[in-house]
């Protein structure tokens, strides 16, 4: 996630330059050829741009759509934060008895490496997502990360190397580290450190955090339609090949020296109706661990903090700073 004021227009034009490259050098191809064989041929410009208003429009609804997935996973990982605190505080309220300090920071450990299994979940590749992207420079951050190999060194700094073992070789660890948290208060319940009515507001607290996670990978799992994505595509590659013979029914040879600009105008024409379709499409995946992502990182490492505070534990981490403007 970027969190400057606003984008640099060096950093956007170095993110979308290509199509305006292309549509400069094709137009000033279709112009030459025109020139210089005399060609006498232009589609109405009226024509061109009723179909770039259709294209537009279609753009804006495939573009509201992508920003709803992104705005979901934010809610989504705002509602992991708020329950998240209040387990904590559970924790450290609801159980009485010996031993507590150790037991109070084994359920906020472990509710902590269900959080990084899960972060790491989400930022598995799909085959519908950016992964070219996923190449680290100053301007083009992610956050790929090595799943089996990183997961378990992270979730040994929170759990016992056989849980780790145990939840890594399942097919969903955030899913099993819940339900041995489900049953470790189970056995602190028979155990007598809080009574039925603590334990159900334990248990409503894991559901919510099951259901949090279900939503989680509802928008991981489920791509944007791929109807509407390629559709959007297409209509913006037909309305910019028509946009330089367009403009050949507006300016002319006999208009001088502007009739050679006519490809740098198509080119920024087309440039921003690409602009808003790539605007679009890398919206669609809030989880895809590249530079538009919702910053799960530093949100779990600020519950981290607040969890781990909340116990008077050490070697509590620093919160995630931006690197050039994202917050990964």
């Amino acid at each position: 996630m970027y969190v400057k004021r606003r984008y640099g227009f060096l950093m956007t034009l170095r993110w979308s330059i290509k199509p305006l490259i292309i549509t400069v050098l094709y137009a000033t191809v279709i112009q030459i050829i025109f020139y210089f064989l005399k060609i006498k041929f232009s589609l109405p410009w009226q024509a061109v741009s009723v179909l770039g208003v259709a294209v537009a429009f279609y753009l804006g609804f495939k573009n509201n759509s992508s920003y709803d997935r992104t705005w979901e996973a934010r809610k989504i990982w705002g509602g992991i934060v708020n329950n998240s605190r209040t387990f904590g505080a559970a924790c450290t309220t609801f159980i009485q008895g010996e031993k507590t300090d150790s037991i109070k920071k084994e359920l906020i450990y472990r509710h902590i490496a269900w959080m990084t299994a899960l972060r790491y979940q989400l930022r598995l590749s799909r085959t519908w997502e950016h992964t070219e992207l996923r190449v680290s420079e100053k301007y083009f951050p992610n956050v790929c990360e090595k799943y089996r190999t990183s997961l378990e060194n992270e979730l040994s700094k929170y759990i016992p190397t056989d849980e780790v073992q145990l939840v890594n070789s399942k097919s969903n660890a955030a899913v099993q580290i819940l339900a041995k948290q489900s049953q470790r208060l189970q056995e602190l319940k028979d155990q007598g450190y809080f009574e039925d009515f603590r334990h159900m507001e334990f248990h409503h607290i894991i559901e919510n955090l099951y259901t949090e996670q279900g939503k989680a990978e509802r928008i991981k799992n489920f791509p944007f339609p791929r109807q509407y994505a390629s559709t959007a595509v297409w209509l913006t590659m037909i309305f910019s090949a028509l946009v330089p013979f367009a403009m050949l029914s507006i300016l002319n040879p006999e208009s001088g020296w502007i009739y050679w600009l006519s490809p740098l105008i198509s080119g920024l024409i087309v440039w921003s109706f690409a602009l808003m379709e790539m605007i679009g499409d890398y919206s669609e995946n809030p989880f895809e661990g590249t530079y538009n992502d919702v910053p799960i990182t530093a949100i779990a490492i600020g519950i981290e903090i607040d969890l781990r505070e909340m116990i008077d534990d050490s070697n509590i981490p620093e919160a995630i700073q931006p690197v050039n403007g994202f917050l990964m």
